[in-house]
C-alpha cells in the first residue's frame, strides 16, 4: 500500500472516528455527571426543606404546650404575639366530646375528625383537608390538673408558608398534597418534581409536599460543555485536515517520487545509477545518502567483477538447487565454457566423473550449515588436473540460504613439489636410500612388527681420504656404489637407510645372529670389492659394523637400539678394520659409550651451576733444590646419587662431545679463584693443572688464562700446566707457540706420562718444559724390573743433562722411593705419598699448620 493510502487511513479511517467516538463518550458522560450534580443539589434541598418544617412544628407545639387562655378572648396568651407561626390561626376547645371555636364570631375551620379525640397527649402535626384540598398545622393540648380544658391550635399552610420553604428560583413550586410521598422525582420538560413527606397528626391520613424545581441551570450546563466538546472534536478534526494536506504536499508526493526512482533501479546493472532529489532537506540528505549506498554498491560490484577476473581459482555459484549461476574467467578458461553457457547446469554436468564430489555438495547443502567445508577433486579437461578448495553457502539479508559458492585451486604443481619435497625430506639424495629421520620412523614401525630384530650400524673406513683427495663428487659416486653393493645382499624383509655422512643403518626381522653375522660379513666383502678410479689411482673402503640385538616387546625402545648398534659400531673400529662387533649390556666400556650423551649433559650442568669439584694429590720432593710443595690438581663429578666420581668416567665423554676444552677452563678457573683467596700459598706452593690435547692452541684459550690470572691477582709461579706426550707431539707446533707464550710470562710447564707414547729424546729436546712425569708404566714394578730401573734411570739422566727436573707417578711404596731417591728423580706422585683430597680441606690443613707453626 502506498504511502498515501495509508496516511488518507490512519487520519479518516482511524484518528477522526475515534475523535468522534472519544467526544460522544465526553458528552455522555458529561451528562450522566450533570445529573449526578442534580440529584445532589436536589437532595440537599429536600433534606432543607424537611429540616425547616420539623423546626416549624417544634415551634408550634412549644407555643401550645406554653399557651394559657385569655379571660376574656379566650385566646392563648403566648400565642397573641405571634399567633402567625405558619399562617392565620385558630383556637378551638373540646366541650362535651366537641370541638367548639372559642372566637363564636368567626366559622370553624375546618371540620376536624373526631378520631383526635382519641389521642391523650399534646401532639402536633399535618392535617390535609381532602374536602378542600387544604392543609393544616394542627396541635391538640391533653388536659391537666393545672389546665382542665383541651385546646385545639389550627394554622392553615398557606402558599406563602410554602413558598418560603425552598431556594428562590430554584424550588419554582411547593404544593401539599392527599398521599404518602413517591421515592425519585421525574423530569417534566424544563423541571423536576420531587415529593417529601410531612409528618401526619393521623396515621391514616398522610400528606405529602410536591415540589417543582427548575432544570434551567443544569440545561444550560449541559448545553455548554456539548457545544465545547463538539467545537474542540471540529478544531481537532481541522487540524488533522491540515496535517493530511500538509503531509501531502511535503512528504508523500516526494516519497513517492522517490519510491518511484528506486524501484526503477536495476539490480543487475553494470552501469552507475542515481536517483534525483525530491522535497526538503531532509529528504535531500536521504536522497544522498541513497546515491552514496549506490555508488558503495557499484564500487563493490566492479571489485568484485575484477576480483574474480583476476583470481587465478575457479569460482562457481550454484542456486539452492545446485544450477550454476555464474562461472568468473579462471574457470571459463579452464572448462573451456562462458559464462552463459555455464548458467543452468547442474554441477555434476559442470565437472564430470567426480561423484563423491556430488554426493558431498548435496549432503552439505541439505545440512543448512554455514560453516566453510574443503574439497578435494580430479578435474579431467584436456590434461589432468588436481583441485581443492572450499564449498560454502551465501545468504541473504534475512539469513536464508539462496545458494552456494565453489572457490577451486589449481593445485596440481603444488602436490608434485609437497611430493618431491617429501622425497627430499626422507630420501637421501646422494643414495636414493631413506635419510636419517625417515630410517627412524620406519624403524620403530618394523620394530612393532615383529618378534626379534638386528639394528646394524654401518661406518665406512678411509672415505675421509677419498673426500680428501679425490673431491666430494668422488666420495657422492662412491656411497652411491656401496649402497647398491648393500642393496644387492638383502632380501624383502630388510630395511636400508643413509644415516650420516659415510654411515649407513640396517633393519633385518626375525632373523637369528648367526644369519645376521653372515650377512654383515657378505656385505663388508661386497663393500670391499668397489672402488673408483682417479687420477689413475683406485681407491677403495672398508666397512665396520655394529650390531644390536632384541626381541621385541612393549618396552623396548626401537631407538635405543640404534645407538647401541652405533656404540658396537664405534667399537669395532677399535678393533681393526672390516670388524664386526656385537653390543653386550654387560660390557663396562660399552656402558661407558652408552652413558656418554647422559655424562655429556651432566658436564654442561656442571659447569653452568659450578658443580665441579677440584681435588689435589701431593707430589714429594725428593731430591729438588726448590723450596715449593708441589701439588696436582684432580677434577672430580658428583653423579645424581651424591657419589664423588673419578674423571674416567666423564673425561671421555666431554673429548668425544667436544666439551673437554669447556672443562679445561672451568677447572683453571676454580684453581684460579682458590689460590686468590690462600695468598698464604704463593710463596711455596706449586699447582699443576692438566691441559687436553684439545685445549693445545685452542682459539682463545692463552688469552682465556692471562684474563683469569688478571681477574684473580694471582702470580704465574703458583702454577704450572700438564700436558700429555701424546698431545703435545700431535699438536706440535700449537703446543710449542702455547708453551712458548706462557713460559715468558712465568708459567711452568710439564710433559706428563712421557714414555708412554711414541715420542723420542728429539721431540724433548725440542719441547721447552720445566717437568718431565715419567709414566708409571715405568715405576709401578721399578723396585723388582731391572729394565724398569734402567728406563727411569735414563730419563732420568737425560731430563738432569737437558736442565728439566722429573717426577715420578705411581709411587705406592717405600721401596720405590728408596729406589728413586737413589737414581736421583727429583719428585714422586703416588698413592705412597698421598691419596687425593678435596682443594678446599688442603687449605684448612694449611692454615692449622701455620697456627701449630706460631707456637
Amino acid at each position: 500500500m502506498q504511502i498515501g493510502k495509508k496516511a488518507v487511513l490512519v487520519i479518516f479511517g482511524i484518528c477522526i472516528p475515534l475523535l468522534v467516538a472519544a467526544s460522544f463518550i465526553a458528552i455522555s458522560w458529561l451528562h450522566s455527571e450533570v445529573d449526578a450534580i442534580r440529584s445532589y443539589v436536589i437532595e440537599k434541598e429536600l433534606e432543607s426543606i424537611q429540616s425547616r418544617i420539623d423546626r416549624d412544628l417544634e415551634r408550634f407545639q412549644l407555643q401550645l404546650e406554653t399557651s394559657s387562655l385569655h379571660p376574656q378572648s379566650g385566646v392563648p396568651i403566648s400565642l397573641l404575639p405571634e399567633i402567625t407561626v405558619f399562617g392565620s390561626t385558630q383556637v378551638q376547645q373540646v366541650i362535651d366530646g366537641k370541638f367548639q371555636p372559642i372566637d363564636k364570631s368567626k366559622p370553624m375551620e375546618p371540620m376536624l375528625p373526631t378520631a383526635l379525640l382519641a389521642s391523650k397527649q399534646t401532639k402536633s402535626g399535618v392535617y390535609f383537608d381532602s374536602r378542600q384540598a387544604v392543609g393544616y398545622v394542627i396541635g391538640i393540648q391533653a388536659e391537666s390538673d393545672i389546665r382542665p380544658e383541651r385546646l385545639v391550635l389550627i394554622s392553615r399552610l398557606t402558599d406563602n408558608y410554602l413558598a418560603t420553604l425552598g431556594l428562590a428560583d430554584f424550588a419554582t413550586k411547593i404544593e401539599i398534597e392527599a398521599g404518602s410521598a413517591k421515592h425519585g422525582g421525574g423530569l417534566r420538560g424544563n423541571t423536576v418534581i420531587a415529593q417529601l413527606n410531612v409528618p401526619a397528626l393521623l396515621n391514616q391520613e398522610q400528606a405529602h409536599l410536591s415540589i417543582t424545581f427548575s432544570n434551567q441551570f443544569f440545561s444550560g450546563m449541559t448545553r455548554l460543555y456539548s457545544a465545547q466538546t463538539f467545537g474542540l472534536l471540529g478544531l481537532v478534526s481541522v487540524l488533522l485536515l491540515l496535517v493530511f494536506f500538509w503531509l501531502r504536499s511535503a512528504v508523500i508526493r516526494p516519497l513517492n517520487q522517490l519510491s518511484e526512482q528506486v524501484l526503477s533501479l536495476e539490480p543487475n546493472s553494470k552501469d552507475r545509477q542515481y536517483i534525483k532529489s525530491a522535497g526538503d532537506n531532509e529528504l535531500s540528505q536521504v536522497t544522498k545518502n541513497i546515491n552514496q549506498l549506490l555508488e558503495r554498491h557499484y564500487r563493490q560490484e566492479k571489485l568484485s567483477q575484477v576480483t574474480l577476473e583476476s583470481i587465478t581459482d575457479m569460482v562457481i555459484l550454484t542456486d539452492i538447487h545446485y544450477n550454476v549461476s555464474y562461472i568468473n574467467p579462471y574457470a571459463e578458461h579452464l572448462l573451456k565454457l562462458s559464462n552463459e553457457q555455464a548458467q543452468g547446469k547442474k554441477l555434476h554436468e559442470l565437472l564430470p566423473g567426480n561423484q563423491s564430489l556430488n554426493n558431498k555438495i548435496t549432503t552439505f547443502m541439505q545440512s543448512s550449515s554455514l560453516s566453510i567445508d574443503s574439497i578435494r577433486l580430479r578435474l579431467n579437461i584436456d590434461s589432468p588436473k588436481l583441485m581443492s578448495g572450499t564449498f560454502g553457502h551465501f545468504c541473504n539479508h534475512s539469513g536464508d540460504i539462496i545458494g552456494a559458492v565453489l572457490v577451486l585451486k589449481d593445485t596440481t604443481q603444488e602436490v608434485l613439489l609437497k611430493q618431491q619435497l617429501q622425497r627430499q625430506a626422507y630420501l637421501d639424495p646422494v643414495t636414493g636410500l631413506l635419510n636419517r629421520a625417515a630410517f627412524e620412523e620406519r624403524l620403530v614401525g618394523y620394530a612393532q612388527s615383529s618378534q626379534f630384530i638386528a639394528v646394524v650400524y654401518f661406518d665406512l673406513e678411509q672415505f675421509k681420504l677419498i673426500n680428501d683427495s679425490c673431491g666430494h663428487n668422488a666420495g657422492d659416486k662412491m656411497l652411491s656404489k656401496v649402497a647398491k653393493a648393500i642393496e644387492s645382499s638383502l632380501s624383502s624383509n630388510m630395511l636400508l637407510g643413509r644415516i650420516g655422512g659415510d654411515e649407513f643403518g640396517l633393519i633385518i626381522k626375525d632373523s637369528s645372529a648367526l644369519a645376521v653375522a653372515k650377512l654383515i660379513k657378505k656385505i663388508i666383502a661386497s663393500v670391499g670389492c668397489q672402488s673408483i678410479e682417479h687420477n689413475d689411482t683406485s681407491y677403495r673402503v672398508g666397512l665396520s659394523a655394529g650390531v644390536a640385538l632384541a626381541r621385541f616387546n612393549q618396552q623396548t625402545d626401537a631407538l635405543e637400539l640404534l645407538k647401541d648398534a652405533d656404540i658396537a659400531c664405534l667399537a669395532a673400529k677399535r678393533k681393526g678394520s672390516n670388524q664386526v662387533h656385537f653390543y653386550d649390556s654387560r660390557d663396562k666400556d660399552l656402558s661407558y659409550q652408552r652413558n656418554a650423551p647422559k655424562w655429556a649433559v651432566r658436564i654442561v650442568q656442571a659447569i653452568e651451576h659450578n658443580e665441579l669439584i677440584l681435588y689435589y694429590q701431593k707430589i714429594k720432593c725428593l731430591s729438588s733444590h726448590s723450596h715449593r710443595q708441589r701439588l696436582e690438581i684432580l677434577l672430580r663429578i658428583q653423579d645424581a646419587g651424591g657419589r664423588i666420581l673419578p674423571p674416567a668416567q666423564f673425561i671421555a665423554a666431554a673429548e668425544r662431545f667436544k666439551l673437554i676444552v669447556e672443562v679445561d677452563k672451568e677447572v683453571i678457573r676454580k684453581t684460579f679463584l682458590w689460590l686468590s683467596l690462600n695468598e698464604q700459598v704463593w710463596s711455596d706452593h706449586c699447582l699443576s693443572i692438566n691441559l687436553s690435547g684439545n685445549s693445545l692452541g685452542a682459539e682463545g684459550m692463552i688469552d682465556f688464562i692471562l684474563l683469569q690470572q688478571k681477574r684473580f691477582g694471582i702470580p704465574s709461579s703458583c702454577v704450572c700446566f700438564e700436558i700429555t706426550e701424546t698431545s703435545a707431539i700431535q699438536n706440535h707446533s700449537r703446543a710449542l707457540k702455547m708453551i712458548a707464550d706462557l713460559r715468558r710470562r712465568g708459567f711452568a710447564f710439564a710433559l706428563d706420562d712421557f714414555g708412554s707414547g711414541f715420542a723420542s729424546y728429539g721431540y724433548l729436546k725440542e719441547m721447552p718444559v720445566d717437568y718431565v712425569k715419567i709414566d708409571g708404566c715405568f715405576v709401578k714394578n721399578l723396585a723388582s724390573n731391572a729394565k724398569d730401573y734402567a728406563i727411569v734411570k735414563s730419563v732420568n739422566d737425560v731430563c738432569r743433562v737437558m736442565g728439566i727436573e722429573t717426577v715420578a707417578e705411581f709411587v705406592e711404596n717405600q721401596e720405590i722411593i728408596d729406589r728413586l731417591e737413589v737414581i736421583g728423580v727429583n719428585y714422586a706422585q703416588g698413592y705412597g705419598i698421598g691419596r687425593p683430597q678435596a682443594l678446599d680441606s688442603y687449605q684448612s690443613e694449611t692454615v692449622s699448620e701455620q697456627v701449630m707453626a706460631t707456637y
